[in-house]
């Protein structure tokens, strides 16, 4: 599930006090030594366009942070990489690394856990049942994020360019293990997560895949 921020960037705590009884006189109060420190968002600027929103994905830690226009962190969330580690090598299965964009979106709009099939959505529906008659299927469901690569001969052209390679930022069936390495490749999210993801974000957005965070 994701963890998202308020707007604001500090948070205002209130405290309710208990009212004064008449009996017991020996009432308790929380006493301000005994509040616990309030921690400030995380604050991170997109280093490759300044002043605009990114993502971040975090190959180590398997977790995706939506970051504002201000850098303030909005939305965390787990997700599951490539099984077979990191690369940027077509047909190695391996999620590419660097600096992205997000360059189409498809399944606004669609009910969550729509299978979506060569990128055309489709009306058909996931289940554990369905995915019990075929384990080995990569379903693809709900929002894409296509990713293109914005690295030159890193991530971008040739054998290394992750729009040919269809990675993708996409929603995944109740059999993934969030938070560990399963995809072939394409970055996977909950299905309410990519939801959520879908609509605060949009075409253009940067991304860095960074297999050391």
């Amino acid at each position: 599930m994701s963890t998202r921020l308020p707007y604001l960037p500090a948070l205002l705590v209130l405290l309710t006090l208990p009212a004064l009884a008449a009996s017991p006189p020996e009432a308790e109060y929380l006493l301000a030594s005994q509040l616990q420190p309030v921690q400030a968002a995380e604050i991170k600027p997109n280093p490759y366009t300044p002043g605009s929103p990114w993502l971040e994905v975090g190959v180590r830690s398997q977790s995706l942070v939506f970051y504002d226009a201000l850098g303030v962190a909005r939305a965390h969330y787990a997700i599951s990489t490539a099984k077979n580690g990191v690369g940027e090598l077509a047909n190695s299965y391996q999620t590419p690394r660097g600096w992205h964009r997000v360059c189409e979106r498809i399944g606004d709009g669609v009910t969550p856990g729509t299978i979506i099939y060569r990128r055309q959505v489709t009306p058909w529906k996931y289940s554990p049942q369905l995915h019990q008659e075929y384990p080995d299927k990569d379903w693809i469901l709900t929002r894409i994020l296509w990713l293109c690569g914005m690295e030159p001969g890193k991530n971008q052209g040739g054998e290394v360019d992750s729009y040919d390679r269809a990675i993708y930022i996409h929603g995944a069936g109740e059999h993934v293990a969030f938070g560990t390495p399963t995809s072939r490749g394409c970055v996977r999210m909950r299905n309410e997560d990519i939801v959520e993801l879908f609509a605060l974000t949009g075409n253009g957005l940067d991304v860095l895949i960074n297999e050391n965070l």
